[in-house]
């Protein structure tokens, strides 16, 4: 399997039980390989979601701490994240969706891990798809 990228979307549904895609995310994290790749914006994301739940921060820093996800700082990517943000100003992007489609842009041979449809349109390296693994893929 490709080597795999995820948004905030996936693991807050994995972490939550209430959430409308909880039983997708755990059947797919059973089929994807440890290691995957998570941006800081993202684990920012996940963090703040899941405690509105009532789950603990430290529960989803010790799933990443466990090998669950590989941390990925991105502080040196910023004008490719800017770019891809003006990119997409008419889209509902968000910095931590151009933290990803840059992750796309920098590990080629990767798939996306998401359950926000906008992953559809966004395009790495200006035109490319980028393959995903979503609720709303076959």
């Amino acid at each position: 399997m490709k080597l795999v990228i995820f948004d905030t979307g996936p693991l807050v549904a994995w972490f939550c039980s209430r959430d409308g895609h909880h039983a997708w995310a755990r059947r797919t994290f059973a089929q994807i390989p440890a290691g995957g790749l998570i941006c800081e914006a993202v684990l920012a994301e996940v963090c703040h979601l899941v405690a509105k739940d009532g789950i603990a921060h430290g529960k989803v820093l010790e799933f990443v701490e466990r090998g669950g996800l590989t941390p990925v700082f991105l502080g040196g990517e910023l004008p490719a994240i800017r770019e891809l943000l003006n990119r997409y100003a008419d889209r509902p992007m968000d910095f931590a969706d151009a933290c990803v489609v840059r992750l796309a842009e920098l590990y080629a041979d990767s798939s996306v891990c998401t359950t926000d449809g906008d992953f559809r349109f966004f395009r790495k390296n200006g035109r490319e798809p980028i393959s995903l693994v979503a609720p709303f893929v076959s």
